[in-house]
């Protein structure tokens, strides 16, 4: 009620103090109403409508807002996070590995997937005691892969201990960071290169863990 109230209030005092405007409008709107719709489509229409094009293009094409809604990227990114996701960087590069990547799910392309990009088209990849192996040789970087442990998962069809996995041209192979709550190519496989969204690169909410992503 109160509320309701202060509302009331706001909208009574908005109209007195325009009052004087209010009535040239309507004037206006009397006198000629093809030249006011015109310079109200000049003064308020145009500029919205740039803006929106302006907007829709951004968001298509260059950076895009999206919310974690999962676990597996702990504790980098955790549930309810919310990320800005650059989308025109792997336009003129390609994803550097340890890159926090956005891309569609390849079993369903209506869901975005977030997970840490770990081996290229044509690598070997073995996860060995927690630890990732390329082309037989052990990762010592980026420190962004090495800092977390990996799990076998021998139910999974490209996590089974000592299995080695090929990476087929056109595709990434990606893990969670959060290795033992995350569904990623150990289970379902590869990324098509054409699924790559972008990016992560910042954390804009909740304020208190904003920061670029690593």
């Amino acid at each position: 009620m109160a509320l309701w109230l202060a509302s009331s209030l706001l909208v009574i005092v908005i109209l007195v103090l325009s009052r004087k405007k209010i009535y040239s409008e309507w004037q206006a709107i009397r006198s000629d109403g093809r030249s006011w719709l015109w310079r109200m489509w000049k003064e308020w229409g145009e500029p919205f409508l740039i803006a929106a094009v302006i907007a829709i293009v951004v968001r298509t094409y260059v950076v895009g807002p999206y919310k974690i809604p999962t676990g597996s990227m702990r504790t980098t990114l955790i549930e309810k996070d919310r990320i800005f996701v650059d989308k025109i960087t792997y336009r003129f590069r390609p994803p550097k590995r340890g890159e926090i990547i956005v891309f569609k799910y390849p079993f369903d392309p209506k869901k975005d997937f977030v997970k840490r990009l770990i081996a290229f088209p044509g690598e070997e990849v073995e996860i060995r005691d927690g630890t990732v192996w390329i082309n037989g040789k052990r990762l010592d970087g980026p420190p962004q892969i090495v800092s977390h442990y990996y799990y076998n998962r021998s139910e999974w069809a490209y996590g089974k201990e000592g299995q080695k996995i090929k990476v087929p041209p056109g595709a990434f192979f990606v893990l969670g960071d959060n290795s033992a709550q995350s569904s990623d190519s150990r289970n379902w496989g590869f990324v098509p290169e054409k699924y790559l969204i972008g990016r992560a690169f910042l954390l804009w909410w909740p304020l208190e863990r904003m920061g670029f992503i690593s």
